[in-house]
């Protein structure tokens, strides 16, 4: 681990200074704050995160989750996943995200990540990991062994020829599907970014994977009022049935009329895109439709429609499609459950 300065904010505002200051202390000067560290120590041990300034924000005040006026709920950045999963609005009005949280990582893992953390949580391809080998996310223009070398766990959606890295996270793709905000605050004031606009993709620079500008800092996430009448579900598939990554996951929220009709559909993918992965292809073959199997695997269709698998993950397009299927033949179900929780 490299040697960094810590610094202690005692407020937004302060870590939002601490922040910008540092970042302009030199030409490129990287600058992490610190939360968790589930993720951040993780990768300093590593030597792939090789931080000069670590500013942490534990004392700020944003571990709160709240309604919003308009019905919707606020969520602060250092809200606990464990805390999160099990908090009474979400569990009944936010089931996908609930089931997200809980599938994600250990029990352990889960009572020090956090909202904001897993927001940001980056890839786990190996050789992102190592800093030994070449990575274009880490070192702009050194090349992306992952294309002919180890790549199972990678994206099949949204790569490029200079990255097929994945976003490992489970949070990410509940929120993508339940439309949420990202609140943020920088030298430049604060802004609200949709969280479909808040990923990039890898394109010619898969060193930036979002928009989040030197020195801001995410202090909430906000999700809109529940649609009456829908259902949620996220489901995935993995290797082991716990504390494992996902090969491919499906966030689903559906809502079905009385005639079995689907007025209402937002559908995310998991483990298979080179970020948090909405499908609005699917999302139009469901909207109006009577839901019913074929309907579901038309759906799941349109979803991989674009996918650009390697050699060693093509089997991750059939298992995505069967796994989006399964989870809108979940939210469909009228007398369904909940989904199992890993």
């Amino acid at each position: 681990m490299q040697t960094f300065q810590f610094l202690r904010a005692a407020d937004v505002a302060d870590a939002v200074r601490a922040g910008g200051g540092a970042a302009m202390s030199g030409p490129g000067a990287r600058v992490r704050f610190l939360a968790g560290g589930t993720t951040l120590v993780d990768l300093m041990k590593l030597d792939v995160e090789q931080p000069e300034y670590v500013v942490d924000i534990n004392r700020l005040p944003l571990a709160g989750v709240e309604p919003m006026e308009d019905g919707g709920l606020r969520i602060g950045a250092l809200v606990r996943n464990a805390d999160l999963a099990r908090h009474p609005t979400v569990e009944r009005d936010y089931a996908v995200l609930s089931q997200a949280l809980l599938a994600g990582a250990s029990a352990q893992l889960r009572n020090m990540a956090t909202t904001g953390g897993n927001l940001l949580q980056r890839t786990r391809c190996v050789y992102f990991r190592d800093p030994v080998s070449p990575c274009n996310k880490r070192v702009p223009g050194s090349g992306c062994p992952a294309i002919q070398g180890y790549h199972r766990n990678l994206a099949v959606l949204g790569t490029s020829a200079h990255c097929i890295a994945s976003n490992p996270s489970d949070m990410n793709v509940a929120l993508m599907a339940l439309e949420a905000g990202i609140e943020i605050e920088g030298g430049e004031g604060a802004r609200t970014v949709p969280i479909g606009e808040f990923f990039c993709l890898p394109g010619d620079t898969p060193q930036r994977e979002t928009v989040l500008r030197p020195g801001e800092l995410v202090t909430h996430v906000t999700l809109p009022p529940p649609r009456p009448g829908s259902r949620s579900v996220y489901l995935k598939l993995r290797d082991r049935a716990s504390y494992e990554f996902a090969l491919a996951s499906a966030a689903v929220v559906l809502g079905v009329d009385g005639d079995g009709r689907i007025d209402h559909a937002r559908v995310a993918l998991g483990g298979v895109g080179a970020r948090p992965w909405r499908a609005p292809e699917a999302e139009a073959a469901l909207q109006g439709e009577t839901a019913g199997e074929d309907v579901f695997r038309a759906a799941a269709d349109a979803a991989l429609r674009d996918a650009r698998p390697q050699s060693g993950n093509g089997f991750k397009v059939e298992l995505a499609r069967r796994c989006l299927a399964h989870a809108l033949r979940q939210a469909a179900a009228p007398a369904a459950s909940a989904a199992p929780r890993g």
